[in-house]
């Protein structure tokens, strides 16, 4: 203490000051270099070749939008793929589309999401004896428009649908493949969440709410099995042109081809992005003109929920 009194009350908040400018000089330079890296340069220096992780990789809601996309993605890079989806005819018709587009293997299974524990037995039991490298827990369930909690059409039936599409699916999956891949000691898990499982949305709550278990149970189990050679991502995007998104209008919208070839270049890179620099500039945009402090207030509700009207088709 007796060195300070060498410097003045002025040298030292002066001095205070100097550092505090330069610690967030630093962590601006290191963001934006994270940035770079993750978004910018993943275009020639990816995070890892995919391929080398199995020859099989398995997408869940892969007859449309996102996981369609990442299906197609995963094929052009070279892996097998099994699609899982409801619709036996869109399973097929993507099937011929990768086997004719890519010259790769495919396998479909039917099994609808929405339903509880019942459907895993027959999934686990098509994908026994498959080496698989990468798993895609990108199916996911929304509802059409911003409601509060007790304004749902047939609550009950919703409430269902949400937590074993969103959530059941994602442990559930995860609990199937991710054995043979720590056996193996290499194996890739990305996880579907949303920008709106960041933080608590009104009028979307439940969606909310399961998207933020996908981004937490992804990051918790990085850390526990990162070690044993996984990689487990939780992608957050935005809005992404699909069939979830069809009654919104198309302005800043990513194509589903272009966000999965995006994000997939981060695997290895990220643990946890927004999936393209356009999604990750919009988010940083809506944190600083939605802050919590004003998103978690009536009136900020009410701003989202306005701004996600003008944003919908009439």
């Amino acid at each position: 203490m007796a060195s300070l009194s060498f410097f003045s009350p002025e040298q030292l908040l002066t001095g205070l000051g100097v550092l505090s400018v330069l610690w967030l000089c630093l962590k601006a330079a290191w963001s934006l270099a994270q940035g770079l890296r993750i978004y910018v340069l993943s275009h020639v220096w990816k995070g890892v070749d995919v391929a080398s992780y199995g020859p099989w990789a398995v997408v869940t809601g892969a007859t449309a939008g996102i996981g369609k996309a990442y299906a197609h993605e995963l094929a052009r890079r070279g892996l097998n793929v099994v699609l899982i989806s409801r619709s036996l005819e869109k399973l097929e018709q993507v099937a011929t589309e990768i086997e004719e587009q890519h010259g790769r293997s495919t396998k479909v299974i039917q099994a609808d999401f929405t339903h509880g524990l019942e459907i895993y037995e027959s999934i686990q039991a098509s994908l026994q004896g498959l080496e698989i490298g990468i798993l895609v827990n990108n199916v996911g369930h929304v509802i059409s428009k911003p409601l509060c909690f007790l304004d749902v059409d047939n609550a009950d039936k919703c409430i269902d649908d949400l937590v074993h599409c969103n959530m059941l699916s994602t442990a559930k999956m995860t609990q199937i493949v991710l054995p043979q891949m720590v056996a193996r000691k290499k194996g890739i898990i990305i996880n579907m969440s949303s920008v709106l499982g960041r933080r608590p949305f009104p009028m979307s709550i439940m969606y909310s709410g399961t998207k933020t278990f996908d981004d937490f149970f992804s990051r918790a189990l990085d850390i526990e099995y990162r070690p044993k050679g996984i990689i487990v991502q939780s992608v957050l995007p935005l809005f992404v042109n699909t069939n979830m998104t069809s009654h919104y209008r198309k302005f800043l919208m990513s194509t589903s081809e272009t966000f999965a070839h995006k994000a997939l270049n981060t695997v290895g890179i990220a643990s946890r992005t927004s999936g393209c620099l356009s999604h990750s500039f919009q988010y940083l945009l809506m944190n600083k003109l939605f802050p919590d402090w004003l998103h978690l207030t009536s009136l900020g509700t009410w701003l989202v929920h306005r701004i996600s009207n003008l944003l919908m088709h009439k």
